[in-house]
């Protein structure tokens, strides 16, 4: 690993590279990979991105830009694959600065890409760049921002007069739309998921495991956590409504 990494670090224009994701957070399992992050300003050379796959792997997948650019490759001599993904700097700056110092809530997720800066392991940072970013993150958990996401998210919950994700899974369920209802209960756990973590003033780990890490983390939960989320997920759609009253009166009661 430390060979690959030496690779990346010959490009003048990296500015830090850090193992993130579980095998940083120490939560990975036996299909985990790991997460390369490679921060740069102004991107890395395509070819001498495939040129290192090519030299580690027998199977990769170079340039590709589904979710963001990135690069996959299985890594023979370690028997795991990377994830290996190309930041731009001043986006990052940008991300740390827009949450954890102007207090800007999203629709779920709000600090789940502080929750990677946190747990980075840096393995390069030429200037201490990478590090400093990490060190505002010791501040407390800006009680602004706590508010404006519980505030931000309740309302696309139930409160908003239109279109709040409980009405659209309402007329989701009038009309039959198992798609559409699929999609907003995603939306509706994303921004649950959020307001449970600020009240906890925990950042949001992402999505995966999310059960696990909210039972283990969080000192406050609502009543009946896991087996509303269960219940929701798992039982027949004339009790879909029911359940998410009672997440929400739930919810409310730890506010």
């Amino acid at each position: 690993m430390n060979r690959i990494i030496e690779e990346y670090k010959n490009f003048d224009g990296v500015e830090a590279i850090a193992l993130g994701g579980s095998s940083a957070a120490k939560t990975s399992d036996t299909v985990s990979d790991y997460d390369i992050y490679v921060f740069t300003k102004t991107g890395y050379p395509l070819d001498i991105r495939e040129k290192i796959a090519q030299k580690y792997s027998s199977k990769y997948e170079v340039g590709g830009e589904y979710f963001g650019s990135g690069d996959e490759y299985f890594v023979d001599m370690l028997n795991v694959q990377f994830d290996v993904m190309y930041w731009n700097t001043d986006w990052f700056n940008g991300v740390v600065e827009n949450v954890w110092e102007k207090h800007y809530p999203s629709n779920g997720y709000t600090t789940a890409f502080l929750y990677t800066l946190n747990n980075f392991k840096i393995l390069y940072d030429k200037n201490g760049w990478l590090q400093s970013l990490q060190e505002k993150l010791k501040t407390p958990y800006p009680n602004e921002l706590k508010e404006n996401i519980i505030k931000r998210n309740l309302m696309l919950l139930k409160d908003k007069p239109f279109a709040s994700y409980y009405e659209q899974i309402e007329k989701a369920l009038n009309r039959g739309d198992i798609v559409s209802i699929n999609h907003r209960i995603a939306a509706f756990l994303a921004s649950y998921f959020d307001i449970i973590f600020a009240q906890n003033e925990l950042l949001h780990p992402g999505e995966k495991r999310l059960v696990k890490f909210a039972l283990n983390n969080c000192k406050i939960l609502p009543r009946d956590f896991e087996r509303n989320v269960e219940k929701l997920l798992t039982q027949s759609k004339e009790n879909t409504l029911p359940i998410l009253d009672d997440m929400i009166i739930a919810l409310r009661e730890i506010l």
